[in-house]
């Protein structure tokens, strides 16, 4: 066995508290490893107390460039804090992030890479569980395929929809509102100067976008699969339901990471079905069947379109939001 294979988490040993002794730096000399991790991470004012908790890696996707996580710090604040009470050493670490609307040419090959980035840090660094920050359309499902390869106990924490705006009395929010007075500018139906006035109405808050497009959609993925605690999906970016989200999410994944609760034993089969009942329940984007069978094919699951046909049939839409219905995740 390679040197670099020793190295690599054993997922069958990813259950045990290894905290600051996980996955060691290959110098030959593990107590040499151990003692120069601890020297150089007391730089930074850890004491040994602290060195000696279960560690709880949380995934930065903070960026100027992404609003839909624009309430990061907030959440990381809080998310520390939730690991503090619960008895671990919360460790915040950046990866890739993706903001929709500023990838070019497209977001999706970067699914793949961030997918990648989440992954390789994960087995990378010291971490007896990690939690996931993540919100827009890319992300979530990039998350949580990275972190089933890594198979560590993993949580997904949303980062939260935006709140809607007005316009000349009409309720409006991104993205599909964007979409219909673009095309209504262009139709010559609305005038510059009103394009231009919906611009800054459109989008009234950070957050991702306020319909059941693939952000929302995959944050109730997420929920259905059970990688988040219990009402995660939906409190908007801004609220303090969000927040308190945010502690609990901390508090949990110490919890997880004390019971070796690794991410194969909650993606399986029968969460997946939950999952696609839940997409066809809610409306859901049609991104959200290609994301689920590549967060499925991580942990050796094979999605089955014709069951998903089959369940199409029977399953009602129950969630009446923007774009197929007419209101908005606030």
């Amino acid at each position: 066995m390679s040197d670099d294979k020793k190295n690599r988490q054993d997922p069958h040993e990813a259950g045990r508290i290894q905290g600051m002794r996980r996955g060691l730096t290959n110098y030959g000399d593990a107590g040499f490893s151990l003692f120069l991790r601890k020297a150089f991470v007391k730089g930074a004012g850890y004491t040994d107390n602290a060195l000696e908790r279960p560690v709880i890696g949380i995934a930065n996707t903070g960026s100027s460039y992404n609003p839909c996580h624009g309430n990061m710090p907030q959440l990381i604040e809080a998310v520390k804090r939730g690991i503090m009470l619960a008895g671990g050493l919360p460790m915040d670490f950046p990866t890739i992030s993706i903001g929709e609307s500023f990838a070019q040419p497209t977001s999706m090959y970067l699914r793949n890479l961030m997918s990648m980035d989440t992954e390789e840090m994960i087995r990378a660094q010291p971490m007896d569980a990690i939690v996931l920050i993540g919100g827009c359309d890319k992300t979530v499902p990039a998350q949580l395929m990275g972190a089933a390869s890594a198979n560590i106990p993993s949580i997904q924490l949303i980062t939260g929809s935006m709140l809607t705006g007005s316009h000349r009395g009409q309720v409006v929010g991104a993205c599909t509102d964007c979409r219909r007075y673009w095309g209504r500018y262009r139709a010559e139906e609305i005038d510059a100067q009103e394009i231009a006035e919906v611009n800054n109405s459109l989008v009234a808050s950070v957050g991702t976008c306020s319909v059941m497009g693939t952000a929302s959609t995959m944050a109730c993925i997420a929920e259905a699969l059970g990688m988040t605690v219990p009402g995660g999906a939906t409190p908007p970016a801004v609220t303090s339901d969000r927040i308190r989200v945010a502690e609990d999410t901390g508090a949990q994944a110490v919890r997880m990471a004390r019971d070796g609760l690794t991410i194969d034993k909650i993606l399986t089969a029968d969460a997946f079905h939950n999952a696609m009942a839940v997409l066809l329940a809610i409306g859901g984007s049609t991104n959200g069947i290609v994301h689920l069978t590549a967060i499925a094919g991580r942990v050796g699951i094979k999605i089955d379109l014709e069951e998903l046909d089959r369940m199409g049939r029977d399953t009602p839409v129950l969630v009446d939001l923007k774009p197929a219905g007419q209101h908005y995740m606030e």
